[in-house]
């Protein structure tokens, strides 16, 4: 059950890099590294935070954030 809260996780951070703005997006990542501190194991934390932080250091397509920007 955990593994799939963990995927879950992170497809949820996926869908928001690639659907938000930088800010909305890392708002977004603290909601539910928290939400999943509760329910996920101590090492799954902090796998789930490893890629969290990761997709945040990544910069999203400058076609795409014009998008996003566009679409707001």
């Amino acid at each position: 059950m955990n593994a799939q809260i963990l995927r879950a996780c992170k497809e949820l951070i996926d869908d928001a890099k690639m659907s938000c703005t930088d800010i909305v997006f890392k708002e977004i990542c603290l909601e539910i590294l928290a939400k999943a501190r509760s329910v996920l194991t101590e090492k799954q934390f902090r796998h789930l935070v490893d890629y969290a932080a990761e997709k945040m250091k990544e910069k999203i397509p400058f076609k795409v954030r014009q998008e996003l920007v566009a679409s707001k």
